[in-house]
């Protein structure tokens, strides 16, 4: 098939256009560029062998969107473009809400003019909110959201389902992410975030590598096994190998399906560094700062649905994450 990548210069995306090329499907990715970088492109070309189909765009510009559209006749399209920062997301609600959601709109209208009704689109266990009971399932409510962040996963996961209900013909697949850490094995792509990460995996291996001095640890009064935060860690490759196999569902037509993509375990942040160190032989100096707003103290998922409907399942475990993380980092000590 061939598919659209929105945002498929950035993290999760650069992974899944690898298995996409791996699977044999032909992705063409769109990205602004605003938080990746088209380097992580060339880097995949070196690890398939394949050139990549990339156009600098934004999914606002419906104009553009409808070029791409005309030329490349794709059959389905995976939605990963989006601003995801949380504590930004709080500071910059406007701008998340616009991005995120009338980007999405803008996105979904193309898509329907061009024949195109298959979206697989990027949501995030965040839709739970401070989650009703754990492990969590898909049959877990959606909760209050904490940020705004999450509420735009929450509100496109809506939107989407009701497009899909209103017209049966779409196919929908909401795929709730975990806390994806990680990277590719040859250490040529991997978590390149712009200035300060926001998430702990790069925070950590950018202490490591010496880039900061030390890992602020955002509470650690949590009603946890050591008081910081629970979260449920799944590799990147895990993730994006989860996208592959969702298309087959778009080819069964199955209409609208929600999935988890999930380890199943828990670990704390302190749990991450202590693994982290084991796996490398890096020390990591860290403090403990006050809570984040926004933050939830547990929170990891029960992927069964995904194992019998997908026939998938994550198969790296925290060591294999964690290593992967620092290889990455320490071939590209300054990002790309």
């Amino acid at each position: 098939m061939k598919i659209l990548v929105t945002g498929g210069a950035g993290f999760i995306g650069s992974h899944t256009v690898v298995e996409l090329i791996n699977a044999g499907h032909e992705p063409v990715v769109i990205d602004n560029l605003s938080n990746a970088s088209a380097e992580s492109l060339n880097r995949v070309k070196k690890i398939t062998g394949k050139d990549v189909t990339f156009y600098k765009a934004d999914i606002r510009d419906g104009a553009a969107l409808s070029d791409i559209l005309d030329k490349e006749k794709v059959d389905a399209c995976i939605h990963f473009a989006g601003l995801k920062a949380v504590g930004e997301s709080v500071a910059k609600p406007w701008e998340y809400y616009d991005n995120n959601i009338a980007g999405t709109l803008t996105l979904v209208d193309a898509l329907k003019k061009h024949g195109a009704k298959n979206i697989i689109f990027s949501s995030s266990a965040t839709v739970y909110g401070d989650p009703a009971f754990v492990p969590i399932t898909e049959e877990c409510p959606k909760g209050s959201c904490t940020n705004p962040y999450g509420w735009t996963k929450s509100m496109l996961e809506q939107i989407l389902s009701d497009i899909q209900k209103a017209d049966p013909s779409w196919n929908v697949i909401l795929l709730r992410y975990f806390n994806p850490i990680g990277a590719h094995k040859s250490g040529l792509i991997g978590e390149n975030p712009n200035g300060i990460p926001n998430n702990l995996m790069p925070y950590i291996t950018q202490v490591a590598v010496g880039k900061r001095e030390k890992l602020t640890v955002f509470g650690n009064d949590y009603d946890t096994h050591d008081g910081t935060g629970v979260r449920d860690y799944i590799h990147v490759v895990d993730l994006a190998k989860g996208h592959v196999l969702a298309l087959k569902k778009i080819e069964e037509n199955a209409g609208l399906k929600i999935y988890n993509l999930g380890t199943g375990v828990g670990y704390s942040v302190l749990d991450i560094v202590k693994n982290f160190e084991e796996a490398t032989g890096v020390k990591i100096p860290y403090v403990i700062g006050e809570r984040r707003p926004g933050d939830i103290a547990t929170c990891y998922a029960s992927a069964k649905k995904a194992e019998e409907e997908l026939g998938w399942k994550a198969e790296y475990g925290i060591k294999e994450m964690c290593e992967d993380s620092w290889r990455f980092q320490k071939n590209n000590p300054a990002g790309y």
